[in-house]
């Protein structure tokens, strides 16, 4: 089952070409995007993820889909073994960077 993350390449001879993948799982893919969007408002790991492919020049439908393929890769690495948040590096890293609020 696919959720669409990858785009579909085609080719033939010396002709490339890369589009939108649209032979997925439309309710999966809008699920996996539906929590990306929402996640990024919540936590500051995808809400800089989300920033720096805006910053990009992403349009938001593709820097949602490009945070969706994130938390796809540490939800494949929760299934495949046991995930430590600490471990998380990224997140770490904007941790020590965004003042925490006290309390």
């Amino acid at each position: 089952m696919s959720t669409g993350k990858t785009p579909a390449t085609r080719q033939s001879g010396k002709t490339r070409v890369v589009a939108f993948r649209w032979a997925v799982d439309k309710q999966l893919r809008a699920a996996v995007c539906d929590f990306a969007d929402g996640s990024r408002r919540a936590n500051p790991w995808p809400a800089d993820l989300y920033a720096r492919a805006r910053a990009r020049g992403k349009k938001h439908n593709h820097a949602i889909r490009i945070l969706a393929c994130a938390w796809l890769a540490v939800i494949w690495k929760c299934w495949t073994t046991p995930y430590d948040p600490a471990q998380h590096q990224a997140l770490q890293t904007l941790l020590h960077k965004v003042p925490q609020p006290n309390g």
